[in-house]
């Protein structure tokens, strides 16, 4: 499938009704969920078993799925987000199992995990839990963070290693009380990391 195609596709999955600003829930917007996904898919890291760590509302389990990852698991502490991650999965057509679980309580192995963690705006530190888990649950990790984040993730992953890492666009619409703008592009980092 095309990157294109798959935006496309991952367009109709819905977001949030109220999201959590403490959980910083914002929801990965199709073009950047499509585009990890897509790198994902071209170096053969959606095969077998994929993790969404923090899934929300499912874009990135569904989109695993769509692009033929063998099973796929989200896993989310918020039951509200699951709901909507299940409805958009049966709208999509595709089979995600998703789990209310804290990111910390993770059982089980896949061979890549894919995730949009917290960036930390809120309480400084929130994707550390998310990382730790998908290197100790996966062969593979594909995790958005803040523009400026190397240098800490290069030191935090301790012997796994960055293969690949690119800045790219992460349009984020007003969600909340506080944002200012309707649109905010802020620059993110992706990463690639073998486990």
């Amino acid at each position: 499938m095309k990157q294109r195609k798959l935006e496309m596709l991952l367009e109709k999955v819905a977001g949030f009704e109220k999201p959590n600003a403490l959980l910083e829930q914002y929801a990965t917007p199709a073009p950047l969920a499509a585009e990890v996904l897509h790198h994902a898919y071209m170096q053969s890291d959606l095969e077998d078993t994929v993790y969404d760590l923090g899934c929300g509302t499912g874009i990135l389990a569904i989109g695993a799925k769509l692009l033929g990852a063998e099973e796929v698991v989200g896993f989310d502490l918020d039951r509200k987000a699951l709901e909507v991650a299940r409805e958009n999965a049966e709208k999509m057509d595709v089979d995600v199992e998703f789990i209310h679980s804290d990111v910390s309580d993770v059982e089980g192995h896949s061979n890549t995990v894919v995730m949009n963690p917290p960036f930390g705006a809120q309480a400084k530190g929130n994707d550390r839990p998310f990382l730790l888990s998908a290197l100790k649950h996966s062969d593979v990790v594909y995790s958005i963070h803040n523009c400026g984040s190397h240098n800490f993730i290069s030191q935090f992953i301790g012997d796994a290693n960055i293969t690949d890492w690119y800045t790219t666009a992460f349009p984020l619409k007003r969600t909340f009380k506080f944002h200012k703008k309707e649109v905010e592009i802020i620059k993110v980092e992706v990463y690639r990391i073998i486990c």
